[in-house]
């Protein structure tokens, strides 16, 4: 009776020390217990597939949204860290919630990046997964995510034709295609670092699949393209069109884009 009793006191004791180090944030405050006035619609001005809506709205939203559904053993210390932490990092890197205040550009990287991570599974992340079955991402959640990152919208189901794009009128603009790099490429890019592309420095004249550092899609490895004005322009314009089954999901629609792009990439990131 008297070890029972202690087991019961020490118990108590450690329940009581980690709700009260719950009340500590180092690694940031979520605000996962404060007040909060009636929650905000999520994406209501976005026009997207509804099985991407329905997926972002049942499997994403608990770390990247303001609206996360706090569960119980998120009040003891030292789950409620660590879980403050995941989410602290994931509304640093994409928060639903704010989705209309980014710009076409942050829209378009974060689509082509969400489908990306989940179809690689990297997201949502194996903790939140081994916790929340009905988190992980099916192939229909993929299928919808792909829809959503090459434009397929709600609007894109109507019968009226899109307008062809408007033939390129020059050779490009090296400063425009700066400004288009920075908006739309640097999501998943960078000129001297790998990230979920490859470093883009030198990649005009470059073999593909050939950094030795980044793991590239089978597919793109075994292509042996020379990436130049013409097959940069293809690969801009459909990737799965010149490379089956790799692993890049970016399209520059405008011809006059892609080729201030390519020139961009020729005069600049080449030397």
């Amino acid at each position: 009776m008297k070890r029972f009793r202690s087991l019961f006191v020490g118990c108590v004791a450690a329940l009581t020390a980690s709700l009260w180090l719950a009340r500590i944030h180092p690694f940031g405050d979520a605000g996962l217990y404060a007040e909060q006035s009636s929650p905000q619609p999520i994406m209501e001005h976005t026009s997207m597939p509804p099985a991407a809506r329905a997926t972002l709205m049942t499997k994403c939203i608990d770390c990247h949204s303001n609206q996360t559904h706090a569960p119980l053993y998120g009040r003891l210390a030292p789950v409620s860290w660590l879980m403050e932490r995941d989410i602290v990092k994931a509304r640093k890197a994409m928060n639903l919630s704010q989705w209309d205040s980014y710009t076409p550009e942050q829209q378009e990287a974060f689509r082509i990046k969400i489908l990306l991570e989940t179809r690689a599974q990297f997201m949502p992340p194996r903790q939140y997964r081994l916790i929340h079955r009905s988190s992980r991402i099916t192939d229909e959640d993929i299928q919808a995510f792909s829809l959503w990152a090459h434009g397929i919208t709600l609007a894109n189901f109507s019968s009226t034709p899109e307008p062809s794009p408007e033939p390129s009128n020059d050779a490009g603009d090296a400063s425009r295609g700066k400004d288009i790099f920075e908006k739309r490429c640097t999501g998943c890019h960078a000129i001297n670092d790998n990230r979920e592309g490859p470093r883009l420095h030198g990649v005009f004249g470059r073999t593909s699949g050939s950094i030795a550092d980044f793991s590239y899609s089978s597919a793109l490895k075994n292509a042996h393209i020379v990436w130049n004005e013409t097959t940069l322009d293809q690969w801009l314009t459909d990737p799965d069109t010149l490379v089956p089954n790799n692993n890049m999901e970016f399209r520059v629609i405008k011809p006059q884009e892609r080729q201030d792009l390519i020139r961009y990439l020729r005069d600049t990131l080449s030397k």
